[in-house]
């Protein structure tokens, strides 16, 4: 599987995608919206792990543009501050494979929310 890492955090970029990495998956990362979609072009993932809030576009903003190419492309939105966001997350779970990680989260979490979007 592959899986596309957008977070204007580099390091919490790195650290996933080597997780990531040590599963077995193919992943790719960028640094914002704009770099974000770039590298969704060009490396077609199956997933998009995105933070929410970066600057510039939004994580939803970004996953909505995606959804031009791909209506079904599986997102996991990252936040400290899901609650901000929660009607539009709801909404937008109703129709696409969607999942959320509220920040600060454990590499079991993240494993287990990409396994179940995964299946």
């Amino acid at each position: 599987m592959k899986i596309l890492i957008v977070d204007d955090s580099q390091d919490l970029a790195f650290t996933l995608q080597i997780m990531l990495e040590d599963e077995g998956f193919e992943v790719m990362s960028a640094n914002d919206g704009q770099e974000g979609y770039l590298a969704y072009l060009d490396f077609k993932p199956d997933l998009v792990i995105t933070d929410i809030q970066m600057p510039g576009e939004t994580g939803l903003e970004l996953v909505g543009h995606i959804r031009r190419h791909n209506p079904l492309v599986r997102a996991i939105y990252m936040s400290g501050n899901l609650s901000s966001f929660r009607s539009p997350l709801e909404e937008e779970k109703k129709v696409y494979p969607v999942s959320l990680l509220a920040k600060p989260f454990s590499r079991v979490q993240l494993l287990s929310t990409v396994s179940a979007l995964a299946a």
